[in-house]
């Protein structure tokens, strides 16, 4: 079959886009407390150093959409981490993924990301003053947390994650924060969102906020078929990347 001059444009434009992520993913192995623990860390070309960034899986763990994520970052001039809170186990179905999120102890999903730090800190290639968090869903709510137990956190992303409410808590936060929620999301609502932004500037804290209106849970990803927005997707990421050029880049 001959193929049309439009698709065959299509095809080409996709496959160029497909070509523009040249970061490639190296399994790493780590400490946490007894555990040695598994990651991918994406690193730029060049001899560095770079920025580095923690990055955080959804409640379904570390797939492919978040491994993406990671490189697309890493293609951005960061040394990027993709944790695996799960111990390699992956969600097919939001049952599963939910079940697998509840079996994960609080304690050591703070131990882990303690260790995601050091480890990245350690990394001859990353620059140990400039290291960002970013996590979406599930993973949005522990790099909150990363803020919380890293004084020297160059920058924090919250995508659409839970968000803590203690002030005590928050006043030991230096990072400056970046949030991105969606205005339709019943779990963390819009209300949730100016409480928590309202007590951070109360702190004196840097944050910037974004709800967008029409969007709910999970809106970037799109394997969320009725949930994913790709205007608001498209402006959040390149929000996320202004925001972690500011802090990290300059």
């Amino acid at each position: 079959m001959k193929m049309t001059k439009p698709l065959s444009s299509l095809l080409f434009v996709l496959l160029l886009v497909t070509c523009a992520f040249a970061a490639d993913g190296k399994s790493v192995s780590y400490r946490s407390g007894d555990e040695a623990v598994q990651g991918i860390l994406y690193t730029p070309a060049g001899k560095g150093p770079f920025p580095g960034i923690i990055v955080i899986h959804e409640y379904w763990g570390l797939n492919d959409w978040v491994k993406e994520q990671a490189a697309k970052l890493a293609d951005q001039g960061y040394a990027a981490l993709a944790i695996d809170l799960y111990r390699g186990k992956v969600g097919t179905t939001p049952e599963e993924a939910h079940e697998i999120m509840r079996g994960v102890p609080e304690d050591r999903a703070k131990r882990d990301l303690r260790a995601a730090f050091g480890f990245l800190a350690s990394q001859p290639k990353v620059k140990k003053n400039r290291i960002a968090a970013i996590g979406w869903c599930m993973g949005g709510g522990y790099s909150l947390e990363v803020a919380l137990e890293e004084p020297t956190l160059a920058a924090d992303v919250i995508n659409y994650g839970h968000l803590a409410t203690d002030p005590e808590a928050l006043e030991k936060i230096n990072a400056p924060i970046l949030g991105l929620f969606g205005g339709q999301d019943k779990g963390i609502t819009p209300d949730d969102v100016h409480k928590f932004e309202s007590l951070m500037k109360r702190l004196g804290k840097v944050i910037e906020v974004k709800i967008y209106d029409d969007a709910g849970h999970a809106f970037e990803n799109p394997n969320n078929r009725t949930g994913y927005r790709a205007e608001d997707a498209a402006d959040a990421w390149q929000r996320t990347l202004a925001f972690l050029a500011d802090n990290l880049k300059k």
